[in-house]
């Protein structure tokens, strides 16, 4: 069963927080991964792995560059899911 966009954003945050310590209440989806979240390269690779199991969906390392804001990667994961 596919999962909503609110959802998956939750489930996004809590990754998020795992692996950064950002709160998980701050993490939106008009927030930029590098800009408003300060995560760099590697934090974002690990994010990307655990979202991959997370949410049953594979991210190609071509698309993890496209995903600039975190509602990128909520819209990208929703759609994978289908």
């Amino acid at each position: 069963m596919a999962l909503s966009n609110e959802e998956v954003l939750a489930g996004l945050a809590e990754l998020i927080n795992d692996e950064t310590g950002i709160a998980a209440d701050t993490v939106q989806a008009d927030k930029s991964f590098t800009d408003d979240l300060d995560i760099d390269s590697i934090s974002m690779m690990t994010i990307v792995v655990n979202a991959e199991e997370k949410f049953d969906v594979k991210i190609p390392d071509e698309e993890v560059k496209n995903l600039k804001t975190v509602g990128d990667a909520v819209d990208y994961i929703v759609k994978a899911q289908n």
